[in-house]
């Protein structure tokens, strides 16, 4: 195994334990960051609407701003939705449609337009330390596996 080889699998320095794949570690760290994100995306995102948008549009907009990189699954929006609608953050309605299911509609609420406000500026503040942190930290050099 070669430290300096990202694909590698990592050896965990306990003794017995399974090794740590890379891939692995990434997909768990991108899916925690995702599940912290979303809500404030998704409220950003109807903050910003001129009308009310049912899933498949937000789902959408979300595809249209990741361009190639899907970051959100439409999957993962609705219970996020659904989550925010039971907090007062979105008001939801339900319209039939001639080609297919209802759809269900959201709106942000003042509320939510005032939670929005308030997590940016957690969201800037944690932004700003996680670049200043990760850009001031020098690149140890890789330490010898046993």
């Amino acid at each position: 195994m070669d430290p300096r080889d990202p694909t590698d699998a990592y050896e965990d320095p306990e003794p017995g334990a399974e090794p740590l794949d890379l891939d692995g570690l990434t997909r768990k760290f991108q899916k925690e960051l995702n599940s912290g994100l979303i809500a404030l995306v998704l409220l950003s995102i109807l903050d910003r609407a001129a009308e009310d948008l049912y899933g498949y549009q937000i789902a959408k907009q979300l595809q249209g701003d990741a361009g190639d990189e899907a970051i959100v699954k439409q999957g993962a929006l609705y219970p996020v939705l659904r989550t925010l609608s039971a907090q007062g953050l979105l008001t939801s309605h339900v319209v039939p449609s001639v080609a297919g299911p209802p759809r269900r509609y959201y709106r942000i609420t003042d509320l939510g337009r005032a939670t929005l406000a308030r997590w940016l500026g957690i969201w800037t503040r944690t932004r700003g330390f996680v670049d200043a942190t990760t850009r001031s930290t020098p690149n140890p050099a890789p330490r010898p596996q046993p």
